[in-house]
């Protein structure tokens, strides 16, 4: 188990995502799962690759004003059908609909402690 708290960089990842008007956020809580690759998956959508890409932009720039911490590693930018933003503890995961409809995570990590966040949308 990792000595930190990832607890104020989730709120803030969801916080940016919240922002943008992010669609379907769902959290998975890893933490308790061997071998899980971080403690969190943040997964939300966008309506289109602007969108997808804006949802990004507001995660980082949120993350990096009130928790002070980049991303390791961003994977997908360019397309923005999924950008992946890895944070180490926790990894945002941010589809265009039919692209998450694909990889189907949460369905992957099924073992996983799910949480949906409520949007108001």
């Amino acid at each position: 188990m990792k000595e930190y708290s990832s607890a104020p960089l989730h709120r803030e990842c969801i916080e940016g995502i919240l922002d943008a008007k992010g669609l379907n956020i769902v959290t998975l809580d890893l933490s308790d799962i061997d071998n899980a690759v971080c403690d969190h998956f943040i997964i939300c959508e966008g309506t289109s690759n602007t969108h997808v890409s804006a949802i990004a932009d507001m995660v980082e720039k949120r993350v990096r004003e009130e928790v002070e911490e980049r991303p390791w590693h961003v994977e997908g930018k360019d397309q923005s059908e999924w950008v992946l933003m890895d944070y180490v503890g926790v990894v945002v995961h941010i589809f265009q609909r039919e692209t998450r409809t694909f990889y189907d995570l949460e369905s992957l990590w099924s073992d996983a402690v799910v949480e949906r966040i409520e949007n108001g949308n």
